[in-house]
């Protein structure tokens, strides 16, 4: 009889320094960065990390980012966050945090601020972003309880 058990994934943190400071950890457990598909098809790269500032306060971030030409993100609104329980949550768009010059915050790119409510996405269950563009569209990525499990392990890793 042969024993196929799986050892339980380690997630590795890449410590990443932004500036003096100022602090990035980026889960490495299923490579951190994902490739999710939206209802067109188009590929966007989903990179969930921990942000450790200068005042060691911290936080949970979700970067979303499509090729450019892409979509035209509307910074404006929240990622809307829903699973087939018909739950729906709502992270906070921070992506002028990911660009110096908010002249030049790119349409194909967002950052969302998942620590208030990464703890409550089950992960167990899938999910969908929903991004809202400027041109009325919605984007709509779905994401695997594996990914939503790598997510929610930043909060434990350190």
């Amino acid at each position: 009889m042969i024993n196929l058990s799986v050892s339980p994934a380690q997630a590795v943190i890449r410590q990443l320094e932004e500036e003096p400071g100022q602090t990035v950890y980026q889960s490495e457990i299923y490579k951190s960065r994902q490739m999710l598909k939206d209802q067109q098809g188009n590929s966007w790269q989903a990179i969930a990390f921990e942000r450790i500032l200068p005042d060691h306060q911290d936080s949970i971030y979700l970067r979303l980012v499509a090729f450019p030409g892409t979509a035209n993100i509307d910074h404006s609104q929240p990622l809307t966050i829903t699973n087939s329980m018909s739950e729906t949550l709502t992270a906070v768009d921070v992506s002028e945090d990911m660009f110096m010059d908010d002249t030049k915050m790119a349409t194909n790119a967002g950052e969302y601020d998942l620590q208030p409510i990464l703890m409550q996405l089950e992960s167990a269950i899938p999910l969908r972003l929903i991004l809202q563009t400027l041109d009325q569209q919605e984007i709509v990525l779905n994401v695997s309880p594996a990914v939503v499990e790598e997510w929610r392990s930043l909060t434990v890793q350190k």
